[in-house]
């Protein structure tokens, strides 16, 4: 009767049981800010001595989180075990004891501070030589310590006893309204999968679902309210181009994990956060140009890489020229294309294009009325959805990258696609965003059951880095590393048989030698 009561108190007073990020004050905030990035509050630059000569680097290159990780427990790397910083271990009325058997009494704030700025212990035992000495102010080790009192306590957001909270940004309306309601159908299917089988070391599943809206002002302030207000624990799957040149950083300054295939649409996002599934638009422009280059006898050219002017995708043709270029082919070309008004210029033996399904048939029809048929290349997922549409006159001359092929998909992977697709009631339409979405729920559910009952963003992070030939049963095996974010850096190659309406399979997965 008790244990009602106050329940029932609770939910009439309106108290959010949710996790909520630890309130700071505003040194401890500061000195989490030095600890996770190298930052000063005054605004200086905060440099740190590495080895024994002393050499100077920015702070901001080497932050405590980088060894010691952002909860503080510490990530063996490079043969460096740092240890666990939090304040009740270093204050141990037992005292510490280092990896190197030497012996210390207890951490206070002033041989915390001779610790992190000159590398000796409280016993004056030197520090590992690896760990920088930092060159801080009186105020800057104030709020580093003040922090550091805190960091066990500073839990991440979105992470409670008994639930986990996602997030994603997909579009409601707009170019790319259908692909976003396919892409939140699977999430949410999968969402309900996990939690009906018990959830993730008995936390429920909950998922956020913002629209980001029509420009990059509105998909900043979606990506604000999820971070800031949800106060979500990770991204998963969001399909948001509008910021693609702003994400990264975002995520880097607020350490959420994101897990989701990204660059399938343009520029990869080069960040410790952001783990991709699927390989980029790059990575599948890269296996076609090198199928190409072995099987077609192209190098000669002339060579054309259309592409629509945006950002994202010029960027991706500039880095797909330059590539041709660095590899032997002879006359490449770019030009900015808008398939309801430019001119090409013809006389291509190749053809890149990058852009949207319609343009691609306009592209191809435009070419045949003027007496030309080149090779065309192209990615899957960005012109599946017209290819019946490309003139049969382009029958076996139209080569594509696909991230996976139905022989990647072993039993159990297609029947619980099947089962997620009735269940959400989808057919097989934006397959490989299908594909991306449920492999994202997959490495998130395997990230987070390797992190453990005390799981955190750090812990989830490393756990991911520690995930090799990972098997979703709908793709090529899935590996990731330390320096490694994308899972798939290659992409199967098929032409189509237009008249019959026929693919086939002309080169195999295989990883590019290219990496970014």
């Amino acid at each position: 009767m008790k244990s009602a009561l106050i329940l029932g108190l609770l939910l009439c007073c309106g108290l959010n049981l949710t996790a909520q990020a630890l309130t700071l004050n505003a040194n401890e905030s500061a000195g989490k800010r030095l600890y996770r990035e190298g930052v000063s509050a005054s605004g200086e630059p905060i440099m740190a001595r590495i080895g024994a000569a002393g050499t100077l680097l920015p702070a901001t290159s080497l932050p405590c989180a980088n060894c010691h990780g952002a909860d503080g427990l510490g990530r063996p790397e490079g043969g460096v075990r740092p240890p666990e910083l939090s304040w009740s271990r270093l204050t141990s009325t037992y005292g510490q004891q280092q990896v190197n058997g030497r012996s210390y009494p207890a951490y206070t704030d002033s041989t915390l501070a001779r610790a992190v700025q000159e590398g000796r212990d409280p016993a004056n035992n030197p520090l590992d030589p690896a760990m920088p000495r930092f060159v801080l102010s009186m105020n800057d080790q104030r709020n580093l310590t003040a922090y550091l009192k805190r960091l066990a306590d500073d839990r991440d957001p979105g992470l409670s006893s008994d639930s986990l909270h996602l997030g994603t940004l997909l579009p409601s309306s707009g170019a790319l309204g259908e692909e976003g309601a396919t892409v939140a159908a699977v999430l949410r299917g999968s969402v309900a999968r996990i939690n009906e089988a018990g959830g993730i070391h008995g936390r429920q599943l909950r998922l956020t679902i913002l629209d980001p809206g029509p420009d990059r002002a509105s998909a900043e302030r979606a990506l604000d309210r999820l971070i800031e207000q949800e106060q979500v624990f990770a991204l998963i799957a969001p399909l948001v181009p509008a910021l693609d040149s702003e994400l990264a950083s975002r995520l880097d300054q607020a350490g959420v994990p994101l897990i989701g295939p990204l660059s399938l649409q343009g520029t990869a996002q080069a960040s410790r956060q952001i783990f991709e599934p699927l390989p980029g638009l790059r990575e599948q422009m890269i296996a076609l140009a090198d199928y190409a280059a072995a099987s077609l006898r192209v190098l000669q050219g002339p060579t054309l890489i259309a592409y629509p002017d945006e950002p994202g995708q010029r960027e991706a043709a500039e880095k797909l020229a330059q590539y041709l270029q660095d590899n032997a082919w002879q006359k490449v070309r770019l030009q900015a294309y808008q398939s309801a008004q430019d001119d090409l210029p013809l006389g291509s033996r190749s053809v890149f294009y990058l852009g949207s399904s319609t343009g691609f048939s306009r592209l191809a029809e435009r070419l045949q009325t003027a007496g030309q048929v080149p090779y065309l290349f192209a990615a899957s997922n960005q012109v599946a959805g017209d290819l019946l549409q490309v003139p049969s006159g382009f029958s076996r001359r139209v080569f594509l990258a696909y991230p996976f092929v139905p022989s990647d998909w072993t039993q159990a992977g297609r029947m619980a696609l099947t089962q997620l697709r009735e269940r959400q009631r989808l057919g097989g339409e934006h397959a490989v965003l299908q594909v991306g979405a449920y492999s994202s729920m997959m490495l998130l559910s395997e990230g987070m059951k390797q992190a453990g009952r005390d799981a955190s963003r750090e812990k989830l992070v490393s756990a991911l880095e520690s995930l090799h030939d990972f098997d979703t049963g709908l793709t090529p095996l899935i590996s990731f590393g330390p320096g490694r974010r994308l899972g798939l850096s290659g992409a199967h190659v098929v032409t189509v048989d237009l008249p019959d309406q026929r693919f086939y399979l002309v080169a195999p997965y295989k990883p590019i030698t290219a990496m970014p």
